[in-house]
């Protein structure tokens, strides 16, 4: 039993071990599509990676939507879709919208200036 709402010896799970799970139950299913909001906002640098890793994985032949915040890992993604006050900013792959040195590329080397000494 996780959880302890209905039985008072279940398991208490972190955020991040919910958010693994969550992902769990969703790539045992075969769906076409999917969405996954801030699949890794719960988890450290490493299980996040390792997560996008596995989700790369568990995605082939999948169409898979990640709105995500955190961009250390969208040079992972095929294309990305830059989305800025409800409208389609910037379209392209990690290279492409790099190259244009627009918000999308401001926001990334704004995160990443953060770990780059």
């Amino acid at each position: 039993m996780i959880s302890k709402e209905f039985d008072e010896n279940g398991t208490l799970l972190s955020g991040g071990e919910l958010q693994k799970l969550a992902l769990a139950r969703v790539f045992a299913h075969e769906y076409d599509i999917v969405v996954l909001d801030e699949p890794s906002s719960a988890l450290d640098p490493i299980s996040e990676n390792e997560l996008f890793m596995s989700i790369t994985e568990a995605a082939r032949n999948k169409t898979v939507f990640f709105i995500t915040h955190r961009l250390s890992t969208v040079s992972l993604a095929d294309r990305i879709i830059f989305v800025e006050n409800g409208k389609i900013g910037e379209i392209g792959t990690f290279t492409e919208l790099m190259g244009l040195n627009g918000k999308f590329a401001k926001m990334y080397n704004a995160q990443a200036s953060k770990y780059i000494v």
